[in-house]
């Protein structure tokens, strides 16, 4: 039988996991995917991810990609992998994709959200969903700053990113950036781009943060940018970040179920 190319849309809470790549002797969200896999196909099979989380950083629109040998439909694949999955997280879709699809070099585009409840005391019920902070946020500056942000421009982002390696490509296009009060004691920061690197959406929001609490002017913000490595921050907390989306060329992922 001929090997079929799979891709899966999961949907994860970061709070018990050490990230999402596989690690050893931490639990991650490759390791249990990868051991649903094998309790359904008894076979071990290695997944792709399109992105890597962190401890702590959630996702509702995650791809992973995968060969199977099996001829089972994709809604079938779904729900024997959710039989196997833990309580956090879930396959929300499967579809066939092309051989030798690349989950995270087939990407065009990646959305991330980032949720802050502010001027409040902490909230026991939300505390892995968002940073709660005391001080009210002024999210007009909060918006004004990222409104002067290098958008649909590819340009060097390395003052945005923790550490990476000498030689790693640090150029980035930005293709959206909103800040937006979602209700009293909520702001959410979108972020949208081709490709992110190490921390920068937390170091984005962390910077944010300080607009929003006066100690930052958003002039000051954008120029931020032109800064040194890693001189932008501080990193806002994980538990706040969401992988919302990644997005492809039309007709390479159909999610059909």
């Amino acid at each position: 039988m001929d090997g079929r190319r799979l891709a899966l849309l999961l949907e994860y809470d970061g709070t018990a996991f050490a990230g999402s790549q596989l690690q050893p002797a931490v639990r991650t969200v490759q390791e249990v995917i990868e051991a649903a896999l094998e309790r359904f196909t008894g076979r071990q099979t290695r997944i792709a991810l399109a992105g890597r989380t962190d401890t702590g950083v959630h996702a509702l629109g995650q791809v992973a990609a995968l060969d199977i040998e099996q001829a089972h439909a994709p809604v079938v694949v779904r729900d024997a992998l959710n039989h196997f999955l833990p309580e956090d997280v879930v396959v929300r879709a499967v579809a066939e994709v092309v051989a030798g699809f690349d989950p995270r070099r087939q990407a065009v585009a990646r959305t991330y959200r980032y949720r802050i409840e502010d001027g409040r005391v902490r909230a026991p019920l939300t505390r892995h969903r968002a940073w709660q902070v005391e001080r009210p946020l002024d999210a007009s500056a909060m918006a004004a700053a990222l409104a002067l942000l290098p958008v649909g421009v590819s340009r060097d982002w390395s003052a945005f990113s923790g550490a990476v390696p000498a030689g790693y490509p640090t150029v980035r296009t930005l293709l959206d950036a909103r800040v937006e009060r979602c209700g009293p004691q909520a702001v959410q920061v979108t972020l949208e781009a081709d490709g992110f690197l190490p921390h920068q959406v937390r170091l984005t929001v962390g910077a944010l943060q300080r607009v929003g609490v006066g100690r930052l002017a958003p002039a000051e913000f954008a120029a931020l940018v032109d800064g040194p490595p890693a001189s932008a921050g501080p990193a806002a907390p994980p538990q706040g970040l969401t992988l919302v989306a990644v997005r492809y060329p039309p007709g390479t992922v159909e999610w059909g179920n």
